[in-house]
């Protein structure tokens, strides 16, 4: 009798402990959920909120998000947390208590994705028939990458996508331009922009469509290494940016008399000359750029109108990580060499990244509306962010430390604060809008 009560009794107590493991099963592998609001798909631009249901009260949980590019390179990032009395968790809300990222950052888990291959920069190219993915899991604890369980408790996807249902792309191949048009929905005519990029040439649509988006007729400007397009330059003609500008200027769906322009890096130089130069670019959005035309000459109807500024390669440094800092190598800029930016008659926008390694972008914004004022000068605006680096990219866009540079030939450090940096993106993009909206509205 004994022995049978004590193998009834152990019995029950095998099934009360497998209850309580079912239980907590159930609990961790079906009841934990990711919700994304105010739905899975969206913009790339445009913020989701992360939500945690069903974990226990204080349950610690490591969340984790993860892309693979259009090239097989994959992203990542993770962060700490710990669920409130509830067992929930909202990023809005909850702040992160290490990892990638610590503190209140709702889309923590996006700027701060991370390239799995060193100094990997993450680009767009395919805009209009697949989203970028970002994968977002749930594990129980704290753990590094290779701490993680193998099986998350939740997941979920976002897809962020670059262009809305009713934007037309429609490429371009007119005469010697090469580009791609995004046309918003509806019968406008919308205001037109030209967007250039920086010198690594190809195409890169995906700010262009963005821009679409909210409502502008945009032109996707290639200049270099693309199509037919020369690969090696020693001089740009301001000719064949002219060019496009008159094409975007007589489309239908584009409000005149004037357009504006957006550039960044090398194509923020290019887009300060337009306007200098050009009188229908009457807006410009400059990001982080020289006040001369660097590195190549720039002619405009058979005359040279700015030289190449050089740099000294000497005076690069090589950092511990093993890339290039070149922020002191470019060459001293004099008033001979400047782009007469005082005979442009539209406004500009000046976009600055005070922490920019690439170049002297602080100096170069500065000299610029110094040069202004000296000619009695008010048509600019100023945008500053201190610790932002070079590559100031539509919001959510991973932070670059460092990539390829197309000129030199080797990885070499952008700069910037990781947390600074995503916040300038984010603040500096509907800004830009309504800068474009009101110049060219007028």
């Amino acid at each position: 009798m004994y022995l049978a009560n004590l193998h009834r009794a152990a019995v029950a107590g095998s099934f009360s402990l497998l209850s309580r493991r079912v239980l907590l099963c159930h609990r961790a592998g079906m009841a934990v959920s990711v919700q994304l609001q105010p739905s899975s798909k969206c913009l790339f631009d445009e913020p989701v909120q992360v939500r945690v249901g069903g974990l226990s009260p204080l349950q610690q949980v490591t969340m984790k998000a993860s892309l693979t590019d259009e090239k097989g390179q994959g992203f990542h990032s993770l962060a700490f947390y710990r669920a409130d009395g509830q067992g929930e968790l909202d990023l809005c809300q909850s702040p992160s208590l290490g990892g990638h990222y610590t503190g209140t950052e709702p889309m923590g888990l996006f700027w701060s994705l991370s390239p799995r291959t060193p100094f990997t920069r993450l680009v767009k190219r395919d805009v209009a028939t697949s989203p970028l993915s970002v994968h977002i899991e749930v594990f129980d604890g704290h753990g590094t990458l290779e701490q993680l369980p193998e099986q998350p408790l939740a997941v979920a996807v976002n897809e962020r996508w670059f262009m809305k249902e009713g934007v037309t792309r429609i490429p371009v191949r007119e005469g010697r331009v090469r580009g791609v048009l995004f046309v918003p929905p509806g019968n406008g005519p919308f205001p037109g922009v030209i967007d250039v990029n920086t010198i690594h040439g190809g195409l890169v649509e995906y700010r262009a469509s963005l821009l679409a988006n909210h409502g502008f007729t945009t032109l996707a400007l290639a200049y270099r290494h693309y199509e037919d397009l020369p690969r090696d330059v020693l001089n740009f003609d301001l000719g064949y940016f002219e060019e496009a500008v008159n094409i975007l200027r007589q489309h239908p769906k584009v409000k005149g008399p004037g357009v504006g322009a957006m550039g960044i890096s090398k194509g923020a130089d290019l887009v300060l000359s337009m306007a200098t130069f050009l009188p229908d670019v009457v807006a410009a959005v400059v990001i982080n750029g020289c006040i001369t035309s660097a590195v190549f000459g720039l002619y405009f109807k058979n005359k040279l109108v700015s030289t190449g500024l050089g740099y000294t390669v000497n005076r690069m440094q090589i950092t511990d990580s093993g890339v290039a800092d070149i922020s002191e190598t470019m060459n001293e800029v004099n008033k001979d060499s400047m782009i007469p930016i005082e005979n442009a008659e539209g406004t500009i926008l000046f976009i600055v990244g005070e922490g920019d390694r690439n170049w002297k972008s602080k100096y170069y914004a500065d000299e610029a509306i110094k040069r202004l004022k000296e000619h009695g000068k008010d048509n600019f605006e100023l945008l500053s962010y201190p610790r932002a680096g070079h590559y100031l990219e539509p919001p959510f866009f991973p932070f670059c430390y460092a990539s390829y540079h197309a000129v030199l030939g080797m990885h070499t450090r952008w700069g910037g604060n990781a947390k600074a940096h995503s916040f300038a993106q984010e603040d500096l993009w509907p800004k830009v809008q309504a800068f474009l909206q009101k110049v060219l509205n007028k």
